[in-house]
């Protein structure tokens, strides 16, 4: 696996444990969660770029996802499929150097890992929403972030 799917699998779980824990101090949160975490350190700084993102822009994230999560409130959706959505959501949204394609491929094969294969065809279908109403190219990256 790449620095970065491991990357986005540690966000992940850090914000599925922060959905819980929502209040702490994210620095002193952060520092507990690596402390207690046997992570290569090549994954840490691209993993604490995404979560760090995802909580500065959590309430857009969540209001996008609910939008396209017909008849499903946010606070009722599985807890990894909604934080592998709000990562994904957020590389397609503030990370153009990731193509948005890579982003839903990723979050597909990290809710099949985490949650369920159902997970995947469900992520797979809000973030295909999600991502039709992006204004960027769907295969291609730019240097600029």
């Amino acid at each position: 696996m790449t620095t970065r799917r491991f990357g986005r699998e540690w966000a992940v779980q850090f914000l599925f444990q922060h959905d819980f824990n929502a209040g702490n101090d994210l620095n002193q949160a952060l520092e507990e969660f690596w402390t207690l975490q046997n992570v290569a350190l090549a994954s840490r700084p691209f993993a604490n770029e995404l979560i760090r993102g995802v909580l500065a822009h959590l309430p857009e994230l969540d209001k996008r996802i609910q939008a396209y999560s017909e008849h499903w409130e946010l606070k009722r959706l599985n807890a990894v499929d909604r934080n592998v959505m709000r990562v994904a959501l957020f590389e397609m949204l503030y990370r153009s150097d990731i193509p948005p394609v890579v982003s839903i491929n990723e979050a597909v094969d990290i809710a099949k890992r985490f949650s369920s294969n159902e997970s995947g065809r469900f992520v797979n279908g809000i973030l295909d929403r999600a991502h039709k109403d992006l204004d960027r190219p769907s295969r291609e990256a730019s240097a600029l972030n």
